[in-house]
């Protein structure tokens, strides 16, 4: 043990700025990503209870907005977000900063959120009417549409661009989830306390307490989470000079050729109701008050604390059985411990809460862990898109994603139908004796809240049921994804090599790999001619996938003749990607001087005057800056007009070049 503990400090300090062998993550920048992750989790804690969606208890039950209303507004936020998502996505795919592609996000996106977050929480709802209360909401969460989904995401990519390593995203993202999620322990261990010592009661929708609590926690949570923007790097497979030269349409169409993604999304789609039952923790505490303020803390926090452990034993799990496997059993497992709690509701006394938390508790565990897998699933998928299309466009799966914003549309609209017809509405508050300004006070009657609550549970079970079946047809492998990035690794360094700028180390990483690749295609390979069906089926899916390429040929070729026949193609028809090389290195130059200048001033002793000069130089490097930001999108527009007009020649020159390089290379 002792040895073992030497043996893990050594490692840390050898290791601390740069990353062991065989991995590209240092120390450092997981402990930075882990506790950078704590500040955004706060964020995240305090916002999402801020964001609209049907059984919303801040919206719903503290500010008093009727599930009715609260749809509509959740309707016209949803529309309101498409065009934000399309200028998000481009923004990210257009990134080509020495800071990263997600790394700025955390700060540029991060200020804007909490003080959105502060401004909602201010909001003097107490002195307005329903309408002024409806449309103040609807602002907000109009502004979360793009500031807080932009940081959410970035947060949540960054795991994808710090490493190709799937196992390695896998480890470091357990190391992160464990560490982040103090902060939802933290604030659910102290909102009931406070809210007692605030209110006097055991209420927990009183505005007072949120306006006392969340402030601090945003601005403490974005302060931390500024850890990851200057301890990180991002390590994306490509071309040092390549730039992303797809239109949006082109971009578009590219994605949705993937199909892990469409596996991965119709799973959340079709399984909508699943998270049903969610409320039913909190609604039993506020409404049949079964527990004391400091009991119920204990209660959010063990149930908080369920996420925690599929942290610890995920990755072996992983390891051992592949990730398929443990959606699987993970989404199978979580049907029955819905299902369980059912008869648990009908038991008499005040008892029951802790018996539900036993159930909730493995829910939540199981849930966690298919949760815990989603980031690298889609670090996986977006490495897949890279290899079929040659583009890393991580920004498009956001944009058509607003697919599945449609289906939620049509879908959220079940739950409230629930609710109003297990009792949550207008008539049956009237009927015993409560105002119908607020439909959630039927829940003070135990046998309507045991009614509604039933049925919230056995609509889970449905939502859980469908949520596993796409999960069936995913199977991208460990082993695939790890052989598609190595496919990367030879792309890239062979175009590098061809500009003249592969260095050394490109060029070893490849030769290693062709020497395994060679070693091992040395070893015999078993057949197995059992089952010819399964032969036959695989000639048949090879045969639709060849057709399905060509078909996709013959649109290339089609929509290459539209373009060249288009006014703006004209302008572009002499375009070289050469431009990029020139322009991306002066604008690179000009980020290294400002840096400079940055640390010049950090760490002067020197004058006013001088300061004041270097903070001048600064401000003409910017302008310089904007100036090369113009000539970069007009380049960027024209090399998109010629790549569409003439996609089938480059595809083809591109498949060439790689062959010659291929053969020269293996022939040395």
């Amino acid at each position: 043990m002792k040895n073992k503990i030497f043996s893990l400090f050594s490692s840390l300090k050898n290791n601390w700025k740069t990353a062991p062998e065989g991995r590209f993550i240092s120390f450092k920048e997981i402990v930075s990503l882990a506790v950078g992750g704590i500040g955004v989790k706060f964020i995240v804690y305090c916002v999402s209870a801020m964001i609209i969606s049907i059984g919303n208890t801040l919206v719903g039950n503290t500010i008093g907005i009727p599930p009715s209303a609260i749809y509509v507004i959740y309707i016209i936020s949803v529309l309101a977000g498409f065009p934000l998502t399309g200028i998000r996505a481009k923004m990210i795919d257009s990134s080509r900063s020495m800071k990263g592609k997600y790394r700025p996000y955390i700060l540029t996106m991060g200020l804007p959120t909490v003080l959105l977050g502060i401004g909602f929480i201010w909001a003097p709802y107490e002195i307005m009417s329903m309408p002024v209360k409806c449309i103040t909401v609807l602002l907000f969460n109009i502004g979360f549409q793009f500031f807080y989904n932009f940081l959410i995401d970035a947060n949540d990519s960054i795991i994808n661009v710090l490493s190709p390593n799937t196992i390695e995203r896998t480890d470091v993202y357990a190391v992160k989830s464990v560490i982040e999620n103090i902060s939802p322990s933290i604030a659910n261990i102290f909102l009931p306390i406070v809210a007692r010592l605030i209110t006097g009661d055991n209420t927990l929708y009183n505005i007072t307490v949120y306006r006392v609590l969340y402030p601090p926690m945003l601005i403490v949570g974005f302060l931390i989470s500024i850890i990851i923007y200057v301890n990180t790097q991002e390590r994306i497979v490509q071309p040092k000079n390549h730039t992303v030269s797809m239109s949006f349409i082109d971009a578009f169409r590219a994605v949705a050729r993937n199909k892990y993604f469409w596996i991965i999304s119709l799973a959340g789609w079709i399984g909508f109701l699943e998270g049903s039952f969610g409320t039913i923790l909190g609604w039993m505490y506020n409404y049949q008050q079964p527990c004391s303020p400091g009991q119920y803390a204990i209660i959010t926090a063990i149930a908080g604390n369920a996420s925690l452990w599929p942290n610890l034993f995920a990755p072996f799990l992983i390891r051992r059985y592949g990730k398929k496997k443990v959606l699987i059993f993970s989404n199978l497992m979580n049907i029955i411990f819905i299902a369980m709690m059912l008869p648990v509701l009908r038991m008499p006394g005040s008892g029951i809460i802790w018996i539900l938390l036993v159930f909730i508790f493995i829910n939540q565990l199981l849930t966690s862990l298919g949760h815990f897998m989603n980031p690298s699933l889609n670090a996986d998928i977006r490495d897949y898109q890279q290899y079929i299309s040659g583009e890393r466009i991580d920004g498009m799966f956001s944009a058509i994603g607003l697919v599945g914003s449609v289906i939620t549309l049509a879908t959220s609209s079940v739950l409230p139908a629930i609710y109003e017809k297990a009792g949550l509405n207008e008539e049956t508050a009237v009927s015993l004796g409560y105002s119908a300004e607020n439909v959630y006070d039927v829940l003070y009657n135990p046998e309507l809240f045991r009614s509604i609550c039933s049925v919230l549970i056995m609509a889970s079970v449905i939502g859980a049921a469908l949520n596993v079946i796409p999960f069936f047809f995913y199977d991208l492998t460990e082993t695939k994804q790890k052989a598609m990035v190595n496919v990367l690794r030879i792309r890239a360094y062979f175009e590098d090599a061809m500009t003249k700028i592969a260095t050394p180390e490109q060029e070893k990483e490849v030769a290693e790999i062709i020497a395994n690749a060679k070693e091992y295609g040395k070893k015999s390979v078993t057949k197995i001619t059992k089952n010819t069906d399964k032969a036959e089926k695989k000639r048949i899916r090879e045969e639709k996938d060849f057709r399905r390429k060509m078909i996709s040929r013959v649109k290339d070729f089609r929509i290459a003749e539209k373009t060249k026949k288009s006014k703006a193609y004209r302008e572009a028809e002499g375009f070289d990607d050469i431009i990029f090389t020139e322009l991306f290195g002066a604008y690179d130059n000009i980020s290294l001087k400002i840096a400079d200048l940055q640390n010049n001033i950090r760490n002067s002793s020197d004058s006013r005057e001088a300061v004041k000069e270097w903070k001048n130089e600064i401000s003409a490097l910017r302008i310089e800056h904007k100036k090369l930001d113009i000539k970069i999108k007009q380049a960027r527009r024209q090399s998109i007009l010629r790549n569409r007009a003439n996609k089938p020649i480059i595809d083809a020159q591109k498949c060439l070049a790689r062959y010659e390089s291929y053969r020269d290379y293996m022939t040395v």
